[in-house]
């Protein structure tokens, strides 16, 4: 009978391995919202997003409602690192009828007790933060907002249930006068002993307690609780693992003791998990074996063992000091004779036997959830092998040294691919409450120092309304030309007087709804579509690509990507162009073009002042370059003088801007796409503006695309508000110090050095990195733009944050992780605003051209922030939303790049055009 109860309780390792994968399907259900309602296993959401980083300091109020006792602690932390704070304690016992009357006397008696404490300590009249330990289960909102969900441990106050814990609180501590103590923090017991574990260098991410209840927390990245609002950074989560098998899963390790332990509880069916492992209750489990086997006259023979029979007559803490002691068969022999019961010695040995099983159990069904935790959160992670703190609590941790031995053992055989560090409480969890409240305190101190740093960055409606205003002003200065000089925006007209239908069938007046034209001479208007081989030299950046092009009934497209080095990007024209060409004759080779002078269309990204299709003179170097020798020449004449030095032939029929060929290359797919945008190394717009409306070219019929050479909106001193100091910084460090202002604070060669500078400033204020010098963050562009894309994907983990800026040399914690992310997002947010004011703009003044109520237009973009970050396009799509509601604005991304519309509009011109002879 005693081998077959002892058998009861054993659970070999393929069981438990069984029970771990439960545990970690429970976990799952908690996490999600779908399931999170059925879900026996909480997973609730502390809003503890940090772990302590030692600098924590100053004087905290803790306390701590335990089993039977209040505790309340003056905590002085000293900054050292939490090493040696000074406290000061003291126990206040609570009678049974508070565990068991209405909740108001519970927290009225709790104020009474921290009255009374601080009246013992000299009555501090300064501001008091006070951080409460709960360990109950709550619905943690914030880390000063909680709703009650349950009792446990022998608690059932009424009138609870659902009510802010903190605000009651609160209220009660102002009715005993004592309005300087603030309550800052309601701190889980679990998580309590998570925090009490994290010393400087050392953080804990796991804790658990088994004592009189059970439970744990961890650490993990907060993207994954889809039950909480913050999803920036980490999240400490409370399993509330006490109630996991209450669905029954928990059924073929119950045994018949179990059982009746269960139906004499206050809360029969609930907390089963608990019931198996906590100290509340293994000493009646054991109870109820020993009234079992004496009824099989296995125990006691001759004994009355009615003492046995009532509730309570056996503690866990007499259960400890049977199977922990050297002589636990005399203190088995103690306890029995103490209840009335004459031993033998067999029975003394099988009660020790059947204690340590009992226990063991416990240990094991502990490690089970330990190891489901800590997979978890090596798969969370994407780790091969998890490196972590586990900070444990609990007369059973600590009063059992068996019960250690079971649960580290067990947790490495469940969980070979983590290795866990037990780190058991030393004194008071009290430090560890003490230390989230000095957190808490401190982040809050930081936000607001943050907010404020950040805040001239974030833009509001009436910002953007603004700037989508002064654009349009500025657009109409520039397309009259008595007004021209006195504004930012040159509107430069391109000579492209159409755009293609892509129908195939003809790209002329007329025909597929293209508007019909009365075009000058030298202006480009859509023939019939042009079959044939084209070339397409695309430049506007450090990379440029040239491009064979075949029009047939289908576009076929073959490119290849050069490199210009940054020596001659600020070398001279001369070696620049020479470049280009070298890299058309390697190409040409590749392609087996060699012999062969096809029509050329050069898009050419940078400012220009266009005199024909195929002359456009350069007004200003962008995007980094500065060859000398180029500015005020035409950009065509100096390609085609590079080929005579280089003896290659050259046909170049037509010049357009990279955002025009955008632009031509959508309409080819889309025949509304009347708007070209480019956001990438640089930016800038155009789009289809009425004759009649442009004042340098002469003709009032029909449509001329406009190159508005955006970038430098606001060089005029007209957005002069809305630069930052950090903004300044950027300019003073570029070769064009005044000049496209407005591409300084959108494009992708600017971005990241904003942040940076933004970066630097935070460390300056000791708001990152712990306020330690960071010389890596001196060094120009080394926070690249790209980086801002992958920083802000969805889903992306804190600790892949931090690779990232350890791969830079920095040193940042998870929370300093989430905080560059968080400027990450705030700077390329308002880089989508002020390209979405600036679209708004755009679309409107279209829509008025027109005369219409409502406009329908689409936009060919491009450019790598466009493209690869993954939320400009949609937050510029919805400002452009917001803030032009009469106008239907389709995005079109272009897939082939520029250079395909600078082959369609050679194409074109090829036709339209005396073919000049080969240069």
């Amino acid at each position: 009978q005693v081998q077959r109860a002892l058998l009861a309780f054993t659970l070999p390792l393929e069981m438990l391995q069984v029970l771990k994968s439960r545990m970690l399907h429970a976990m799952c259900e908690g996490l999600s919202r779908q399931t999170h309602a059925r879900a026996t296993v909480r997973m609730l959401p502390t809003y503890i997003c940090f772990t302590p980083d030692g600098t924590e300091k100053g004087d905290i109020l803790v306390v701590e409602l335990g089993h039977n006792y209040i505790q309340t602690v003056w905590v002085n932390l000293l900054g050292d690192g939490n090493q040696n704070p000074k406290m000061t304690e003291k126990i206040f016992d609570v009678p049974e009828d508070i565990k068991q009357g209405k909740g108001e006397m519970l927290f009225d008696f709790i104020a009474q007790c921290v009255y009374q404490f601080l009246k013992d300590i000299g009555n501090p009249q300064q501001h008091i933060p006070l951080g409460f330990i709960f360990p109950f289960s709550c619905r943690t909102q914030q880390l000063d907002k909680a709703e009650l969900i349950s009792w446990s441990k022998g608690f059932s106050c009424s009138d609870m249930e659902g009510k802010d814990v903190v605000q009651l609180l609160q209220s009660c501590i102002n009715k005993q006068e004592i309005y300087h103590v603030e309550v800052v923090a309601l701190i889980n017991d679990t998580v309590g002993t998570m925090m009490t574990c994290s010393v400087e260098g050392k953080p804990c991410e796991v804790a658990l307690i088994v004592g009189p209840g059970t439970n744990s927390c961890f650490m993990m990245p907060a993207q994954l609780v889809e039950m909480a609002e913050e999803t920036s950074r980490q999240m400490c989560v409370s399993t509330e693992w006490g109630c996991f098998g209450d669905d029954g899963t928990l059924s073929d390790v119950f045994t018949s003791y179990d059982q009746s332990v269960d139906h004499e509880s206050s809360n029969p069916g609930k907390r089963r998990f608990e019931k198996l492992l906590s100290s509340l209750y293994l000493g009646e489990i054991i109870r109820h074996v020993l009234i079992g086997l004496a009824a099989e006259k296995a125990l006691f023979f001759g004994n009355d063992i009615t003492v046995l029979k009532t509730k309570g007559a056996l503690k866990t803490q007499q259960v400890l000091g049977i199977v922990s002691k050297e002589d636990g068969m005399i203190e088995a022999r103690m306890v029995l004779e103490a209840l009335g019961l004459q031993p033998s010695e067999q029975d003394c040995c099988r009660v020790q036997q059947i204690c340590r099983a009992v226990v063991s159990r416990a240990a094991a069904l502990c490690a089970a959830g330990l190891a489901a935790i800590l997979s978890y959160m090596c798969q969370a992670q994407e780790l091969e092998m998890l490196l972590v703190n586990v900070g444990v609590d609990g007369d059973l941790y600590r009063g059992y040294s068996r019960f250690k031995e079971i649960l580290q053992s067990v947790t490495g055989m469940l969980s070979p691919e983590c290795m866990a560090a037990f780190l058991p409480v030393v004194g008071s969890t009290g430090r560890g409450a003490a230390i989230i409240t000095a957190v808490a305190l401190r982040l809050a101190a930081k936000r607001q120092e943050v907010d404020k740093m950040l805040a001239p960055l974030r833009l509001s409606r009436t910002d953007l309304q603004r700037i989508q205003a002064q654009m349009r002003q500025e657009m109409e200065l520039g397309l009259h030309k008595e007004n021209n000089g006195n504004t930012s925006l040159r509107m430069l007209p391109t000579y492209v007087r159409n755009t293609p239908d892509g129908t195939g069938e003809g790209w002329g007046p007329g025909e597929g709804g293209a508007r019909e034209v009365v075009a000058p001479a030298d202006a480009l208007c859509w023939l019939p579509t042009e079959r044939g081989e084209f070339l397409a030299l695309d430049l506007g950046g450090t990379n440029f690509r040239v491009l064979v092009v075949r029009v047939a009934e289908d576009i076929h497209i073959t490119s290849e990507i050069y490199v210009i080095p940054t020596a001659i990007m600020q070398g001279t024209g001369q070696a620049l162009f020479d470049h280009i060409i070298d890299c058309m004759r390697d190409f040409q080779m590749k392609q087996d073009l060699k012999n062969r002078v096809l029509p050329l269309g050069f898009t050419f990204s940078f400012p220009c002042q266009q005199l024909g299709l195929n002359k456009a003179v350069l007004l200003s170097w962008t995007k980094g370059f500065s060859a000398s020798g180029c500015e005020g020449q035409d950009v065509v004449q100096l390609l085609r003088e590079a080929a005579q030095r280089k003896n290659f032939g050259l046909n170049v029929v037509a010049v357009v801007n990279d955002t025009v060929g955008t632009m031509m290359s959508c309409s080819y797919d889309d025949p509304r796409c009347e708007i070209g945008l480019i956001v990438g190394t640089g930016t800038n717009a155009c789009y289809m503006e009425e004759m009649r409306n442009v004042g340098s070219v002469e003709g009032e019929e029909g449509l001329m695309c406009i190159n508005m050479e955006w970038g430098a909106f606001g060089d005029n001193g007209c957005l002069e508000d809305i630069f930052t100091d950090f903004d300044l910084m950027v300019d003073k460090t570029t070769i064009n110090v005044g000049r496209q202002r407005f591409e300084k604070l959108i494009s992708g060669m600017y971005l990241g050095e904003i942040v940076r500078h933004i970066l630097l400033a935070m460390v300056d204020k000791q708001l990152l990195f712990r306020g330690k010098p960071c010389p890596q963050l001196q060094t120009k562009d080394i926070f690249k733009t790209k980086f801002l894309s992958t920083i802000e994907i969805d889903g992306l983990a804190l600790n892949q944050v931090q690779r990232i800026l350890e791969n830079l040399e920095l040193q940042p914690s998870f929370e300093d992780s989430a905080l560059v992310r968080e400027v990450c997002e705030t700077v390329s947010l308002r880089a989508a605003q002020l390209c979405g004011a600036g679209m708004a703009a755009v679309v409107e003044k279209m829509r008025n051209n027109r005369g219409l109520d409502h406009m329908a237009v689409t936009v060919g973009a491009d450019g790598t922030l466009y493209k690869m970050h993954p939320h400009f396009s949609q937050r510029l799509k919805q400002t452009v939303e917001d803030l032009a509601p009469n106008c239907t604005v389709t995005f079109l991304r272009s897939e082939d790049g520029s250079g395909k519309g600078a082959a369609l509009v050679a194409a074109v011109a090829w036709r339209t055009a005396e073919p000049p002879s080969p240069q």
